[in-house]
């Protein structure tokens, strides 16, 4: 049956990927000939994800990767997976009950929600998957593992009970992002950092028992600027409601404008002014001189600079907030806390970590309202009572001295409400005793990351890495294995880290089964039972960043030794996005060293952003979004993925425009074309054999030798994962070479009335185009897999095809290589020189012979006929001296020449030009005026002064191009 004139992306995609599937293409080992071994583990997308443009390019380059190897005949296996995504799926399930007017999650309660989450999982939790195979991602889904699963699940547990154990976990106060929405701690990775207009209050902090001193400012030279008689020393905050925990005020050592004061006590200048708390003034590093007015208020519980300066003074670390965000109102009246607070700020009383904690103070009016509700009250009474800092404005009035500036505000990521920084009980990993092997495989070379420059940004994570928060206060997600007994509140001991309930109640009942808790007359059994109902397990569940650390030896059926583990583990290669290198990447490698002492993968490969076509980032707010799914609707799954890859350079984002996919689209046609000549020249009746065909024509041993090269080329580019190398070796060889060249200077021979020729031929095209499908598979799977399928008989598929490893060394024909494309080169030359004198495309023209070596004599007699059609030459004239108006074309071994003057308008063409030069000269004359303007280039957006670059250059070439040209008419002249 002969081909359809187009390839039907909308209908073969689907049929292939599902003939892959229900022939096991893609099971672990499938197509396997050779001992070594080759595993990618997917970065498991969000059980809740939908396909971006994001996952198109990560899994396109993996995907390149893996057919590679398997048609190589590597034991081959990408591991495919979700992650149950704890925060982003329990909002989607909250979100669906409300819709559907059911029950909130705390209103049915834990038991009743996860059930409602698995049953969202089952109905809707394989979308990600089924958005995957569209893209055409061969992974073996039959080992699709979920980070839920009961086998990972019972692993994570195992896996925390054992670092527990080794001291390697641990429960205690720190500060972390906290979203007042989710109720929940949140990681850096789920806080969005925004610039918002913002205020910055400057107050007056007055002097304990009324104390003055003399206040001095000098400029760079040490003259005195101002002097004036302080009873108080000036704060500038951005969050107003947190002074009413602050622990000190801080100025550099180093600040002479404080010296007086340092050690004496100031007044919060808010609550009841009868109990109005005194905080000591301190000194530490973090104050920096010359921004504000060099002191700082240190709020421990509520600001991560603020927290380190607390823990290196020992000031005592005060929570203002509840978990919603609203002023605390629990607690003892404020006055008591206050009084207490004060003897502790005088060192009169000590205090301890607990103690603290459960100290409220709030003043009883700011209680229970809302955090920024708080922060009006607390500006409007300072400033009503004269301490706010007074300014003259415009008007010579004083007011009070509010800056309004922008700020970065972090805000939840998916709650889109600004995150706490707040002092909670959680559980960390000790990671700085962990840490050290995942740092010293990557400086030893154990393990690669590419390109160099992200190495810098995993070194300087992990050597100032602070403990890891890996508890949330969330249901969905692995709960965590600790039980507390009755006696915990008083005694912290009481603890039991257990993989179930049933071994934490034998530990608790070993504890207690000498003491006289147990009601009189109990058996044992009745003991063990009534020990286990005293227990209270952890509400809190872990981070899903900690149970896919373990994604490389969990899915491969740790801590089993299964023949999976045994076979692909340590893995060959991650591939993963630049954003999460320290999230997933770094902690990947401290997870895998501290639980089987092996490095997860070889080689990391990050890749960059992609943007779109002005370098932009990608953003719904902006418009701005391509959506990978409609754009393989519309162009075609291939031609998405050769876009992606031919833009993959290693460290540089991409930009993405639907021009370079209609673009590379119209490269799959016109590989389906050229096929389609194949055909209708009987190439595909020929016997397909697996060897390579014996040639005697000149332009078939050439390409034979072309194939061999760009074999070698695209082999080589993938094994140092230059993914865009590898594409435009192919586009030029597939377009270019055989497509272009051989297609139009194999016609000849298809015309011969030798049947050793037409064979010949036959044999050497049909073999030519099965290399381009095996080369062009790993990027463009569903066309070359449907032309592999139409173009002859075939034992199997095109996906366990076997990878070529003929070579240059023994397929390029010194002889042919040399006079082939020495017949090119003066064709593209004639060509290019037409083009730049305008003649008119159609016109066949004279040419001149000056001179010329036998051997170019011997390839022209051979071509004649075909470089006369395809340059549009009807005459060659052999001349030692060239007529006046000609241009010269050389080449290897002679030279040509095109007599013009009488063709063109040589002075209309020269004022063209010139023109054209003038035009371009004013526009890069801006250019270079935008880009030596440091304002310019520090302050414009990034995508605009990178866009003018590329202008500059692309300019700079065209003038290139066009003085060329006017060199060339000189010639005429």
């Amino acid at each position: 049956m002969a081909m359809e004139k187009t390839f039907d992306a909308a209908e073969a995609e689907p049929r292939l990927y599902a003939k892959w599937e229900n022939e096991g293409a893609f099971e672990a080992g499938a197509n396997a000939s050779r001992p070594e071994t080759f595993c990618i583990m997917i970065p498991p997308p969000n059980v809740t994800g939908s396909l971006h443009m994001g996952h198109a390019f990560n899994n396109t380059l993996q995907d390149i990767l893996v057919r590679w190897h398997r048609m190589r005949g590597f034991d081959t296996l990408w591991q495919p997976g979700q992650d149950h995504a704890g925060i982003a799926t329990q909002m989607v399930v909250e979100r669906k009950l409300a819709e559907t007017q059911q029950p909130s999650r705390s209103e049915m309660g834990r038991d009743a929600f996860l059930k409602k989450v698995w049953e969202w999982k089952e109905e809707s939790g394989d979308t990600i998957i089924n958005q995957l195979k569209r893209l055409g991602a061969s992974c073996d889904w039959s080992r699709n593992r979920f980070t839920m699963d009961e086998g990972f699940h019972d692993a994570v547990l195992k896996v925390f009970v054992q670092m527990y154990n080794d001291k390697l976990i641990y429960r205690g106060k720190r500060l972390v992002n906290w979203d007042p929405h989710f109720e929940t701690a949140i990681s850096d990775l789920e806080v969005e950092n925004i610039e918002v207009a913002g205020h910055m209050w400057h107050f007056k902090y007055p002097l304990a028992g009324g104390e003055t001193y003399t206040y001095v400012e000098k400029d760079e030279d040490g003259n005195i600027t101002l002097e004036e008689k302080r009873d108080y020393i000036s704060i500038a905050t951005t969050r107003p409601e947190t002074m009413l925990g602050d622990g000190a005020v801080a100025v550099h050592p180093s600040d002479e404008r404080y010296t007086p004061i340092i050690g004496k006590l100031c007044e919060i200048p808010v609550g009841p002014k009868e109990h109005r708390r005194l905080i000591p003034i301190i000194t530490d590093e973090y104050p920096d001189p010359d921004f504000g007015s060099g002191a700082v208020k240190i709020t421990g519980a509520h600001d991560f600079n603020d927290y380190e300066v607390a823990k290196r003074g020992n000031i005592p670390m005060y929570s203002l907030m509840d978990t919603k965000g609203h002023m605390r109102a629990d607690g003892q009246p404020y006055a008591d806390e206050a009084a207490i607070a004060q003897r502790i700020a005088r060192g009169e009383e000590g205090f301890d970590e607990g103690k603290i904690a459960a100290m409220n103070l709030v003043p009883d009016e700011y209680r229970g309202l809302d955090r920024f509700e708080a922060r009006k009250r607390v500006v409007a009474d300072i400033t009503a009572e004269g301490l706010a800092v007074m300014v003259t404005n415009d008007e010579g009035e004083a007011v009070p001295h509010i800056e309004n500036k922008p700020i970065m505000q972090p805000f939840g990521d998916r709650s889109k409400v600004v995150i706490e920084p707040m002092l909670t009980d959680q559980w960390f990993v000790d990671t700085a005793k962990i840490v050290q092997p995942a740092i010293d495989a990557v400086r030893s070379g154990e393990t690669t990351i590419l390109p160099e420059s992200d190495r810098k940004v995993y070194f300087h994570w992990l050597e100032n890495i602070e403990p890891w928060c890996i508890s949330r206060q969330l249901w969905w997600g692995h709960q965590i294995p600790v039980w507390y007994g009755p006696d915990y509140q008083n005694d912290p001991t009481d603890l039991y880290c257990a993989a179930n309930e049933d071994n934490a109640a034998l530990a608790a009942f070993q504890r207690y089964q000498s003491s006289d808790i147990f009601p009189e007359e109990m058996s044992v059994e009745q003991k063990l039972e009534f020990i286990k109902n005293s227990l209270k397990r952890d509400p809190d569940v872990l981070d899903t960043w900690f149970s896919s650390g373990l994604w490389p030896i969990g899915t491969l059926g740790w801590p089993e030794q299964t023949p999976e583990l045994e076979k692909y583990f340590p893995t060959n290669v991650l591939i993963t996005g630049f954003d999460i290198i320290f999230f997933w990447v770094a902690r990947m490698m401290m997870m895998q060293y501290a639980v089987v002492d092996q490095k997860p993968f070889d080689t990391v490969y990050v890749h960059a952003l992609v943007r779109d076509e002005k370098g932009k980032k990608m953003s719904k707010s902006l418009g701005n979004v391509l959506d990978p799914l409609e754009l393989i609707d519309e162009y075609g799954a291939d031609a998405v993925r050769f876009t992606l890859t031919a833009m993959a350079a290693m460290g540089r984002d991409l930009k993405l425009s639907t021009q370079r996919i209609a673009g590379y689209r119209n490269f799959g046609t016109k590989l389906w074309n050229a096929s389609r000549f194949a055909e209708m020249n009987g190439v595909f009746e020929r016997e397909v054999t697996d060897g390579i065909p014996t040639a005697q024509q000149t332009v078939n041993r050439w390409i034979i030798g072309e194939t061999a090269k760009v074999r070698e080329e695209v082999d080589a580019a993938l094994s140092a994962y230059r993914f865009n190398d590898a594409a435009n070796a192919l586009y030029s060889f597939v377009w270019g070479k055989v497509c272009d060249w051989y297609v139009e200077l194999s016609k000849p021979l298809f015309f011969s009335e030798d049947e050793e020729i037409l064979t010949e031929t036959r044999a050497v095209m049909g073999w030519v185009l099965d290399q381009c499908y095996i080369l062009l598979h790993p990027i463009m799977p569903y066309v070359t897999e449907e032309l592999w399928g139409n173009s002859g008989n075939r034992a199997k598929m095109l996906v366990h095809a076997d990878w070529p490893t003929y070579t240059a060394v023994e397929l390029v024909d010194a002889n042919a290589d040399r006079e082939m494309n020495w017949v090119i080169g003066l064709i593209e030359d004639i060509r290019s020189a037409r083009a730049q004198m305008h003649v008119p495309a159609g016109l066949k023209i004279p040419m001149i012979q000056q001179a010329l070596d036998d051997l170019g004599r011997g390839a022209w007699a051979r071509n004649e006929a075909l470089i006369e059609k395809m340059a549009r030459i009807d005459s060659l004239t052999e001349r030692a001296d060239l007529p006046k108006g000609c241009i010269t074309i050389a080449v290897d071994g002679g030279v040509f020449a095109l007599p013009l003057a009488d063709i063109i308008d040589v002075g209309e063409e020269k004022a063209r030009l010139e023109k054209s030069l003038e035009k371009l000269a004013k526009e890069l004359g801006g250019l270079k005026g935008r880009l030596n303007n440091p304002k310019f280039v520090a302050s414009a957006p990034e995508e605009v002064v990178n866009e003018s670059r590329t202008r500059l250059a692309q300019g700079e070439e065209e003038v290139e191009k066009l003085n060329a040209a006017l060199e060339r008419l000189a010639e005429l002249a």
